[in-house]
């Protein structure tokens, strides 16, 4: 992840919290473990989930264009021994002019 640049007012940040252990899971919650039990093949039953959101954050810094904007996602979640992350990008990818960011090894993802 490169540097989202909020200073101009433009784009938000928030965040739900989904404590699970003991409490009816929301069909988010359960679209999460969906998903890690379809790609990971493996059982899973989540105790606590974190989604971060970061909508229309603007790449750093602001002397860059602020039209070009990103929604993205972090999902956070464990079941107290394993923890995964799912990172959610919108549609068509990365928008930032990647040639005019701050870093120049860009890449979407984690390694």
């Amino acid at each position: 992840w490169d540097n989202a640049d909020f200073s101009r007012g433009v784009g938000t940040t928030f965040y739900q919290e989904f404590p699970t252990l003991n409490t009816a899971k929301p069909p988010f919650v359960r679209d999460v473990e969906t998903k890690i039990r379809r790609y990971l093949r493996s059982s899973y039953s989540a105790a606590w989930t974190l989604k971060i959101t970061w909508e229309k954050a603007p790449a750093y810094t602001a002397r860059t264009d602020t039209r070009r904007t990103i929604t993205y996602q972090a999902i956070l979640t464990t079941d107290g021994f394993r923890s995964y992350v799912l990172m959610l990008y919108q549609d068509g990818g990365m928008q930032w002019d990647y040639n005019r960011l701050t870093a120049t090894n860009v890449l979407i993802g984690y390694t």
